[in-house]
């Protein structure tokens, strides 16, 4: 049985590690989920007796195929019920985030399977990211960051790296949101803000925003 607070630590690491797969540091995992890296080097060791991860000591730890099995689950209820939430509660796509970190780590596969046929088997959150399948395999992102396209063209707005609540906010602000077309209009290069066009309005947003929004085109 994998506890809670194991599950977060194989989410961090997942997440980290591109899904897992690739060596992440202590200190990142530290500071990924907010603790002390002589706690960390603990729960790793567990996770490695456990077979969830591969620890090698001063080369960072990856998960092992059922680490990252494990990981995908929780990955797979939090947006499955992030999806509930919006679409089915009515809940804005900035309220859904901790919501979903308590009901991430229900146990009841039956639960899970069926709350996945009841909303028809989605492949995004809403917030784009891709919804890993029962065996942990995810659709892969097909968009790119909007600093990528050329000025005049545009794209559809399918995917938001930042989900936090006050990211999301400030979408919901400028009325930018998932399906969005939005059109490259200018670069500056002085601060490396865009100037850019949406279905509603023109406007400049800088490049720590520009770096969260990625494109279908």
């Amino acid at each position: 049985m994998v506890t809670l607070s194991e599950e977060n630590y194989l989410k961090a690491i997942y997440h980290l590690g591109k899904e897992g797969t690739v060596a992440v540091s202590t200190n990142a995992i530290a500071e990924k989920i907010e603790s002390k890296a002589s706690s960390v080097t603990d729960m790793i060791k567990k996770l490695a007796e456990k077979n969830l991860a591969n620890y090698v000591k001063y080369q960072g730890v990856s998960l092992t195929n059922e680490g990252r099995l494990a990981a995908a689950s929780v990955i797979r209820k939090h947006r499955l019920w992030e999806v509930f939430l919006v679409d089915k509660l009515n809940f804005s796509w900035d309220e859904v985030h901790d919501i979903a970190e308590q009901l991430e780590h229900v146990k009841s596969l039956k639960l899970v399977n069926e709350l996945d046929a009841f909303l028809q088997y989605p492949t995004h959150d809403p917030h784009g990211d891709p919804i890993p399948d029962k065996y942990g395999n995810c659709s892969p992102i097909k968009s790119i960051n909007i600093l990528e396209i050329e000025e005049g063209k545009e794209g559809v707005l399918s995917f938001v790296k930042d989900s936090s609540d006050i990211f999301l906010k400030y979408l919901n602000k400028n009325n930018l949101a998932l399906g969005d077309t939005i059109k490259v209009l200018d670069f500056e290069p002085f601060d490396n803000s865009l100037s850019i066009e949406t279905k509603t309005k023109k406007l400049i947003i800088s490049k720590e925003v520009a770096q969260n929004l990625y494109l279908s085109i």
